[in-house]
């Protein structure tokens, strides 16, 4: 991305998540939930709740947090009603923003994203807009600080699971991985030891935006951060190169 590390990206993220914390272990429980509805409550028998639970791992969500989360869905999985969401548009200067949301109320969640987006002049577009823009990714991020292994030993282990892709950067690597290979490759990992500071399916853009002028750098913060405080958005991609 330009020379910028994603390792930085997300430490970035997660301090601004540290301090709404509870945004973040909301957005997760839900994930959690559907999870638990869909495959059940046994991670060893559930993909999913496996790939969400190294997710809650790697923002540091607590172990008995993570537990009682899926116990509350196993036990209530009949009332859980959340509906997968995605909202595509422009930002600034024709930038790309997918938004992905759970939701028990369509409307109420199409008009707050919409809101959103108008605060800061942009516009939610129709579905597939800007969709064709982004490749559909598993995406790995692993902190050289805490990694063990050297980088050959490491990619080998990614690559032999399946893997796509295998980068390093100064102070992190990246594997990619397809989507339907990321469950597999990343249980590799963890089962070797690795500690990811990011494991998730992503939407990873094919070409950056770069904001030059203040105005447009404002309105492009203005719309993110109203998307990361609405509760029922999950994600927020773009291709803003920051």
């Amino acid at each position: 991305m330009s020379g910028h590390s994603k390792f930085a990206n997300i430490k970035h993220k997660k301090e601004k998540n540290d301090a709404a914390k509870g945004k973040l272990f909301t957005i997760i429980g839900k994930e959690i939930a559907v999870a638990v509805k869909e495959g059940g409550a046994d991670p060893d028998n559930n993909s999913k709740l496996r790939d969400v639970i190294a997710k809650a791992k790697a923002n540091n969500m607590p172990n008995d947090t993570i537990e009682r989360g899926i116990k509350k869905a196993a036990g209530n999985a009949s009332a859980i009603n959340y509906e997968s969401v995605r909202y595509e548009g422009y930002g600034p200067n024709g930038t790309a923003i997918i938004v992905d949301a759970l939701t028990d109320n369509r409307n109420r969640t199409a008009a707050n994203v919409r809101n959103c987006f108008t605060k800061g002049n942009g516009n939610v577009g129709a579905q597939g807009c800007v969709s064709y823009m982004f490749d559909e990714k598993g995406q790995i991020i692993i902190a050289k600080e805490e990694c063990e292994m050297d980088s050959d030993e490491l990619m080998m282990i990614a690559l032999d699971a399946g893997a796509e892709d295998f980068s390093e950067e100064e102070d992190s690597y990246e594997v990619v991985t397809e989507p339907a290979d990321f469950s597999g490759v990343r249980q590799t990992l963890e089962d070797a030891g690795v500690k990811m500071a990011q494991a998730e399916v992503t939407m990873i853009p094919q070409n950056y935006v770069t904001l030059t002028d203040e105005e447009s750098i404002k309105r492009m913060n203005i719309i993110i951060d109203r998307l990361d405080e609405d509760e029922d958005v999950q994600q927020v991609y773009h291709n803003w190169d920051e």
